[in-house]
Formats: C-alpha cells, sequence, structure tokens
C-alpha cells in the first residue's frame, strides 16, 4: 500500500459565508493531493500525459464529517491500497491541525491511452515507480 500526506491552507475564497469550505472545493483538494502523490515517486502528470496517457476521474465518493474552516491547515493523507493496472483507486483522509478527521473520499481514475482514447494499461515507468510500495500479491480489483 502507498500512503502519502501533503498539507494545504483553506484559503478566504474557498470558503462560504459561514466561514466553511465550500463542498466542491474537496474534489480540488483531491486532485491536489493525488498530483503531489504521483510527483513523490517520480513522475508526474505532465510526464504521464507526455507519454500520451491520461488519467480520467470516472468515479469520485465523498464523505463530510466536519467542516474545513478558513485558515485551517489540512492534512491529506492520500492512500493507493491495490496495484493499479487500468484503474487506480485514490483514497484520502482530509484532518485539521488538531488531528480531527474531516472528510473521506475516493477517486477512481483509468489509464487512457491519448492517441486511440481507450483504456489502456498504466505505463511501465509507472508501475516501476509504485511497485516497491506493495506486496508482491497485492493487485487490481
Amino acid at each position: 500500500m502507498f500512503v502519502f500526506e501533503n498539507k494545504i491552507r483553506v484559503r478566504y475564497a474557498e470558503t462560504d459565508q459561514m466561514g466553511y469550505m465550500y463542498y466542491g472545493n474537496y474534489a480540488t483538494y483531491y486532485e491536489v493531493a493525488r498530483t503531489e502523490m504521483l510527483r513523490s515517486t517520480g513522475i508526474s502528470y505532465k510526464e504521464l500525459e507526455d507519454m500520451g496517457v491520461m488519467m480520467p476521474v470516472v468515479e469520485m465518493q465523498t464523505k463530510y464529517l466536519h467542516p474545513a474552516k478558513y485558515d485551517d491547515l489540512i492534512t491529506i493523507k492520500t492512500s493507493i491500497r491495490e496495484l493499479p493496472n487500468v484503474r487506480i483507486c485514490f483514497e484520502y483522509e482530509l484532518y485539521n491541525e488538531t488531528g480531527v478527521l474531516l472528510n473521506t473520499g475516493k477517486t477512481l481514475l483509468v489509464f487512457v491511452d491519448m492517441a486511440r482514447n481507450r483504456p489502456c494499461r498504466a505505463p511501465e515507468i509507472f508501475m516501476d515507480k509504485i511497485k516497491p510500495y506493495f506486496r508482491y500479491d497485492e493487485k487490481c480489483p
């Protein structure tokens, strides 16, 4: 299992009139988290796209437990539980500075060959970067 943490501060523009982070911004935080997670492996979304592979989100789930508030420093814990193949599932947990779990979520992405506009296996270079985080018997569903 691959686990990565990063932090992001809730900006004023991301909040509603009550000072709570607007619910739609959680998807943006998920995107920031998975982008930084991939970058931490030594390969970026941009490099994958330059290789002709994109990763559209095909499913998203989210559960709001407590509101994130203006100026909170949020820790996003991102996990990939299963070795990807054609699909990759990211799971998220967002915590405030006092360690309160605010939000959980999942996104399912598909590797797509941009030239053919068809699903494809994850590129070998990507798999080489991510395999060390998994036991040999973990696999994609």
